[in-house]
């Protein structure tokens, strides 16, 4: 896992406000991991907080959020003491998770695609297992695996671009670079097949695994209409996972 969020905390903390992020993300995530309330949650990934915020808005019991890196949970703790929701935030590899806490829900917006390789993978997935209860849910927003990037068309319209050169097959690196209005940002994470994810989540222990395709937000229309969606609706480079443990 070679970006270093720590320079680009406060951009990528920016970029959720792209349109797609707010109408497509955030819309299927959020309708995915349902009514909260009275859950424990951990939030994976979590970066500057955001779904960990939105969750505990939504009425979680008690969240955590969880991020490798020490500028997005600066960015976090920062947001939390100036707005106080009872969340709390550390530095933390979803590797290493213990059993000794276990929650009824982990979400984590972008964290397997961190995964070079299979054994990485199946460390995030072993640590994701870990943390839940039995029966316990997983579900996570995710680089989609089945869609090859080398052809895939371009994004720009959407406020960002990606890139896969050379041959497609695992551990191919994917550049994501988002354009905000004081100059773009590159982040970088690897392309592990459908197959691979199956694997890792069966060898973890998972019971169910379930693959949900973006849905778009009926407010997505207020501002742009079914055109300017359709190329990332038909060309999605992310999916959702949900997983029953």
């Amino acid at each position: 896992m070679t970006t270093d969020y720590n320079p680009i905390a406060e951009q990528y903390q920016r970029s959720k406000q792209q349109p797609w992020r707010t109408f497509i993300e955030c819309f299927t995530l959020m309708d995915l991991i349902g009514d909260p309330t009275g859950l424990s949650v951990l939030d994976l990934a979590c970066g500057e907080g955001f779904y960990t915020r939105l969750i505990r808005h939504r009425g979680a019991a008690r969240v955590r959020g969880l991020d490798l890196s020490e500028g997005m949970i600066a960015l976090a703790q920062a947001q939390e003491a100036r707005q106080p929701l009872g969340v709390t935030y550390a530095v933390a590899d979803a590797r290493e998770l213990s059993d000794e806490d276990p929650v009824d829900l982990t979400v984590a917006a972008y964290l397997l695609n961190y995964a070079r390789t299979r054994e990485e993978l199946q460390a995030m997935c072993d640590g994701i297992a870990r943390s839940l209860t039995p029966g316990g849910r997983f579900v996570t927003v995710n680089t989609n695996p089945a869609l090859d990037l080398t052809a895939a068309p371009s994004y720009r319209t959407y406020g960002f671009e990606t890139t896969a050169a050379g041959q497609w097959q695992e551990g191919t690196p994917i550049q994501w670079t988002f354009h905000l209005e004081d100059g773009p940002f590159t982040i970088e994470n690897y392309h592990l097949g459908m197959a691979a994810h199956e694997e890792a989540f069966e060898r973890a222990g998972f019971s169910e695994v379930r693959w949900h395709s973006p849905t778009l937000s009926p407010d997505a229309m207020a501002d742009y209409d079914s055109e300017y969606w359709s190329t990332f609706m038909d060309f999605p480079p992310v999916t959702f996972i949900e997983c029953i443990r």
